[in-house]
């Protein structure tokens, strides 16, 4: 078809990124390393560095053909028109923040904002003259507006919010930006494939690849997608003028991801709506911080903007519980590992309470919570692994 939009999700990411030629090819593009490009003629080599954001071979920093077909890949799914691959997903949210919160600049952002991103911008980020405030996920029209300053470039925004799932209204965002001038950046991890960003007025869309693109946690790349011309050339000055680059091995591993991303999230999915269902009915059990589950604050802004759900979700415990006792469950589970990262074929957990910190609003900083990450083992399995845990939970709360 050559209109590759009415194509269904599925059939993009088998076919998308595969640009064969008219004579007999591999399945899979080849993976192509280089540093050094060799020109035959200076002439050639030069009209190359006229073309500073093309896609030509100059020198190994500024991408090769392996490169080039996952930022076709990836744009294409996110529903952009260029994407910048760099090395992790944190070095995307940075590449991001030196585009459009340079010095002097302020920029507004969730409080439950992805935790290495508030670093940097109490950090590095404050060294280097970035301006932040960061606000209530579930801000109205006119909270937002009154945070606006002079100087406001940006707003960023994260649906759901690291460890607590709260859902954002990107197209509310979207219209205040539009309406003031600035731009709106979305960290669209949780969402790759199942929200399109740019359908709701985002400018920038972040992505880890890390995480689901990859799919078997072992590669680390990131992705900024952008939808115009202007966009995507301050993005791509501030990566390689910061030397960002991304292993064109990991490119491939992850282009080959994305070849079974779509069965991957409805597996990852429908489990995990499994097990947070059956989560919900433990009494041991405060609430569980799912979008897809109807109870869950936030619910009706998933239902209306996302097309599915992945694995990831958090769950909170009941103030009769310690600290102590939660860690007693986590380390007596033996199929979940315990990990930081998401997006792999195997499950985990994470105790997340301690490593929630909140400004705008103190209500969640305290909660006894850990996050989950369901695989695509057996939810039979799984359920009975954390059946035992909420046990190891009630007999270690019982010796207090």
């Amino acid at each position: 078809m050559s209109d590759k939009k009415k194509l269904g999700r599925a059939t993009r990411l088998v076919h998308m990124g595969r640009n064969h030629a008219d004579h007999p090819a591999f399945v899979n593009p080849p993976l192509e390393r280089g540093s050094t490009v060799l020109f035959p003629t200076v002439a050639m080599r030069n009209a190359t560095r006229e073309r500073p954001f093309d896609q030509v071979l100059s020198y190994g920093l500024k991408g090769g053909p392996t490169h080039f077909h996952l930022e076709d890949a990836i744009a294409e799914i996110e529903g952009g028109t260029r994407c910048q691959i760099v090395s992790t997903g944190l070095a995307a949210v940075t590449t991001a923040l030196f585009a459009y919160v340079k010095n002097g600049r302020h920029g507004l952002f969730p409080d439950t904002v992805y935790g290495p991103t508030r670093n940097f911008l109490t950090g590095m980020g404050t060294d280097c003259g970035m301006e932040f405030t960061f606000y209530p996920p579930d801000i109205d029209e006119a909270g937002l507006r009154a945070l606006m300053r002079d100087n406001t470039t940006m707003i960023y925004c994260e649906s759901p919010g690291s460890h607590t799932m709260e859902m954002q209204d990107v197209p509310m965002l979207s219209r205040i930006a539009k309406d003031v001038g600035v731009k709106l950046v979305m960290d669209n991890t949780w969402g790759f494939s199942l929200f399109a960003p740019f359908e709701h007025g985002v400018d920038c869309s972040i992505q880890a690849a890390t995480k689901y693109i990859g799919g078997h946690s072992d590669v680390m790349l990131g992705a900024i997608t952008t939808n115009s011309d202007s966009d995507y050339e301050r993005v791509r000055t501030v990566s390689t003028s910061l030397g960002h680059f991304a292993s064109p091995d990991d490119c491939w591993l992850a282009l080959r991801g994305l070849r079974t991303l779509n069965v991957r999230l409805r597996a990852h999915m429908q489990a995990g709506l499994r097990v947070a269902g059956w989560l919900r009915e433990q009494p041991e059990v405060a609430q569980v911080l799912h979008p897809g589950l109807p109870d869950t604050p936030g619910h009706e802004i998933w239902k209306r903007d996302f097309t599915g759900a992945c694995g990831l979700f958090s769950v909170e415990l009941t103030p009769d519980y310690s600290y102590d006792d939660m860690v007693a469950m986590i380390d007596g589970l033996q199929l979940f590992g315990i990990g930081a990262s998401w997006g792999g074929y195997e499950s985990l957990v994470l105790p997340v309470t301690g490593a929630i910190t909140r400004t705008a609003d103190q209500k969640s900083a305290e909660r006894l919570m850990f996050r989950l990450h369901i695989g695509l083992e057996d939810t039979d399995d799984l359920i009975a692994d954390l059946k035992n845990g909420l046990k190891l939970l009630q007999q270690h709360a019982a010796k207090r």
